[in-house]
């Protein structure tokens, strides 16, 4: 019998500043700099998901009233410098698969 792979999702419930709830899918987590930084794409929640563009989300933990939180990256610097590891990241997984 053969093995298969199979793959649980890390699913997130995000609250947006309007009280909006968003189900995201955890890609990749990293620490650099001190910081722990999330890339996240959202959910799939219909079997059109592959007709729709996907932009990834870069949060970061911050701690707010004592308490860990996740929060979106308003300088554009760091937004650019994380981003472009978190795709580099990406594309070295998609060649070691090739690659096998």
């Amino acid at each position: 019998m053969s093995e298969m792979n199979e793959y649980t999702p890390e699913l997130f419930e995000l609250v947006d500043e309007d009280g909006n709830k968003k189900t995201f899918e955890l890609i990749d987590a990293l620490e650099t700099n001190g910081e722990q930084y999330f890339c996240m794409v959202p959910a799939i929640e219909d079997e059109n998901f592959l007709e729709e563009d996907c932009d990834i989300v870069i949060l970061k933990t911050i701690e707010e009233n004592g308490e860990e939180v996740l929060a979106s990256l308003d300088d554009d610097d760091e937004f650019a410098e994380i981003s472009e590891i978190f795709l580099q990241r990406m594309q070295e997984a998609f060649e070691a698969d090739e690659e096998e």
